[in-house]
């Protein structure tokens, strides 16, 4: 199958090429809109209803008329003069309210996209008077769009309707501020707009830059971007697709996170064919490029396939995942890397038939054999000489990063920016007046099973326990639907919503007040953002548990039918394991204890297996599959790994540096810092430590024996045969060379 397709892709390469270009021209168009039909905005929503909170917002959303894709900003609105509100004030506030209500809001247009190509967020808000303050210095106002605070369109709307009201209070002699996720996010965002652009701008010149730097070529600097981004086009294409028909709902961070997945691994592989290419064209100076394109894709296809395969089956265990945001999170992956190995046996080996040896023009030393020992070169030697040591050196390494795993705690607040929003500002305004939970109430709702009717008499009692509860700033009249089944309590929590506090309090203290005061007859759940995350909270623990090991037992059998070996396969997870130790390890060390954050992200051990595990295991099949291939030449089982290292190191030290680029990207991106901190580390680790040292240390300390119950190339030995190519007798480390 792989070597039909990269036949047919070398021997028909504009066909396969005009293909690929047309899919993702179109696909690129269609992406943005599907993605928008597809895209789940509540946390909440991805909680099975067994959990509370999850049970709590069904029944916000049925019985309550609350729109699941709302998302809340609260308005506070003051003289401008500081003096305390009076009658008129407040009539002139509500009157601004009302206008603002009544108006709809157009998103603004940027970039000039054309307007298919962009989901129209335009709406109108909501509007309501919330709170006033106890000493009259302000009132607020409770606003509600509809949307992701991530969506820039939401965010366009949201910013328009922040200038409307500024201008409209303004006029009344009144200052506002805005606080919430959206205004929090959108404060963020526009604060690191400046960063942002300087850091995309930054991986694509450091790939374009490595590209030239390691092949002196313009073709080899420029083709990979565009192949890749071609193939990632047709790959989101799909995903919003499959996602459309299946009812599959994504959350918002999905298109971004896809981007820079399909980049990094898109590039990895074609930098693979690369390099396998030019060392063919290098050894058989009259071989047809097509030819040698053909004969190359075709080997190296097979671990392409394979370290391809190892990404999906790690991101298709997040399907057994309860917490619903990994569970469409994988599939959406797996999907992606699929379609990006179906054009990497395809549009790739297409490239690289049609450009042929012009694939590395204006350079005319690419091609040409350079007998110099170079760091490759040396590095190999280095191993082959000195296995135990350099094994040694690199389990210390990963053992000290490893030991910040000590007192490692979870974080389920919104990330950490750095940077002091204008938002943040008018929560503490309201607070010190204020509850802290009153822009974000935790919410009580109770419904009735005997058939009777709610009165807020016959909830007087649950009233008065949830008010007691220390933590509790306030708590709000009891709304009853129009129905009278159903009734929400709002409370109004002292600490921060996001905080632990707030977790703890709505998964402990509440819930056990709920459950002991509760009116005989009804049932009662706790919801709201704090509510929400103590559960996603414990979903996370549920799933870290079945992922890791299924996860790891997928990628393990995966290595086995590929090296065919017992051995190998063991030691290739044991070390990609310790890579994933030391990389969260170097997390917590960072982020925990050195900036005294209140924890790594929640999601960050769950995904950092997944790609660490998975991605570096590209790398180790990489390299393995050449140690073996060497293996089976005459000669000794060290000679073998200095070989594998001295050609297969460029490639893998290249796409390692441009893969951890990417991911250092997303630290641009508000409250990804851990997240691009800890993939580019793991990236860096995996590639440049497990299977540039750790993997050939190994494979020279155990021989032959690493490929057990196989040995290649044991029977060349038995018989005598020379060494491949140099002929030698005794093998001399250090007289391997490298291009």
């Amino acid at each position: 199958m792989i070597r039909a397709l990269t036949g047919y892709s070398t021997r028909h390469p504009w066909k396969v090429i005009a293909l690929w270009a047309v899919l993702g021209v179109a696909l690129s168009a269609l992406t943005p809109t599907l993605f928008a039909r597809v895209t789940q905005n509540q946390a909440g929503n991805f909680l099975p209803r067994t959990y509370d909170s999850a049970a709590a917002l069904g029944i916000a959303e049925e019985r309550f008329g609350m729109n699941p894709d709302a998302i809340t900003v609260t308005v506070l609105v003051a003289r401008s003069d500081g003096k305390v509100l009076g009658a008129d004030d407040r009539r002139r506030i509500e009157s601004g309210a009302a206008k603002l209500g009544n108006r709809r809001v157009i998103m603004p247009r940027e970039n000039d996209m054309p307007a298919f190509m962009v989901p129209d967020r335009s709406q109108t808000p909501r509007v309501a008077p919330a709170l006033t303050a106890p000493d009259g210095s302000f009132q607020l106002l409770s606003v509600e769009l509809a949307g992701n605070a991530s969506d820039p369109g939401v965010q366009g709307v949201y910013r328009a309707f922040r200038d409307t009201a500024r201008t409209e209070f303004a006029e009344a002699g009144m200052r506002t501020g805005f606080t919430g996720a959206l205004a929090e996010s959108v404060d963020t965002t526009d604060s690191h707009e400046l960063a942002t652009k300087i850091g995309g701008a930054l991986v694509t010149v450091l790939i374009i830059l490595l590209h030239v730097l390691v092949f002196r070529s313009v073709l080899a600097a420029v083709l990979p971007l565009l192949a890749v981004a071609f193939i990632g086009f047709v790959a989101a294409g799909a995903v919003a697709g499959a996602a459309v028909l299946t009812g599959l709902k994504l959350d918002a961070s999905t298109p971004a996170l896809l981007n820079v997945v399909l980049l990094g691994i898109g590039i990895d592989y074609l930098l693979f064919l690369l390099f396998r290419f030019r060392e063919q064209l290098r050894d058989r100076p009259q071989q047809l490029a097509r030819e040698a394109a053909g004969e190359v894709c075709a080997r190296v296809g097979t671990a392409i396939t394979s370290a391809a395969l190892t990404i999906v089956a790690a991101f298709a265990t997040l399907g057994l995942a309860t917490f619903g945001q990994f569970r469409s999170l994988g599939p959406a992956i797996a999907a992606a890397v699929l379609v990006m190995l179906l054009g990497s046996l395809t549009l790739m080996p297409a490239l690289l038939a049609a450009a042929g040896r012009r694939m590395f023009w204006p350079s005319k030393a690419a091609l040409r054999q350079d007998a110099r020992e170079g760091r490759a070169g040396r590095l190999g030697a280095l191993i082959a000489r000195r296995p135990a040591a350099m094994l040694l050196a690199c389990v210390a390494l990963l053992g000290a990063l490893t030991a910040g795993l000590i007192g490692i705690r979870m974080d389920y607040g919104h990330g950490h920016s750095g940077t002091r929003a204008a938002a943040a500002d008018t929560a503490a305004e309201i607070a010190r007046t204020l509850p802290a939970g009153v822009s974000d109430p935790t919410s009580v709702f109770v419904t009735d099973n005997d058939g009777g009717t709610l009165t807020t008499g016959r909830l007087d009692g649950l009233v008065r326990a949830l008010g007691e509860v220390k933590g509790v700033g306030k708590v709000a009249p009891t709304v009853l639907n129009e129905d009278r089944h159903a009734a929400r309590i709002d409370l109004y929590p002292t600490a921060d919503p996001g905080s632990r506090e707030a977790r703890d309090l709505a998964s402990g203290p509440l819930r056990a007040a709920v459950a002991q005061h509760a009116p005989a007859g009804t049932s009662a759940h706790v919801g709201g953002t704090a509510a929400i995350l103590a559960d996603i909270s414990t979903a996370v623990d549920h799933d870290l548990k079945v992922v890791f090991p299924v996860a790891a037992a997928l990628i393990a059998l995966i290595l086995l039918l590929l090296l065919r070996s017992l051995l190998a396969p063991l030691a290739l997870m044991l070390s990609v394991g310790l890579g994933f130790a030391a990389t969260l390890g170097a997390a917590t060390l960072l982020f925990q204890h050195g900036l005294g954050e209140p924890g790594v992200n929640f999601t960050l051990p769950l995904v950092l297996f997944l790609f660490v595990v998975a991605l570096g295991t590209d790398y180790n099949i990489l390299i393995t599959d050449r140690i073996r291939e060497e293996t089976r030449r005459p000669g000794s089982a060290r000679f073998a790994v200095a070989r594998a290292v001295r050609f297969t190191a460029p490639a893998i030290a290249t796409a390692g540096v441009v893969l951890a680029g990417s991911f250092a990207g997303l630290a641009t991106m508000p409250g990804s810092e851990q997240m691009a901190f800890a993939m580019a580390l793991g990236i860096l680790l995996s590639a440049l430590v497990l299977s540039l040292v750790l993997v050939p240390a190994l494979a020279a300390l155990l021989g032959r024996g690493l490929w057990w119950p196989v040995r290649p190339g044991a029977a060349h030995a038995r018989a005598g045969r020379p060494p491949h190519r140099t002929q030698e007798a005794a093998w001399e480390p250090e007289r391997v060379t490298s291009y």
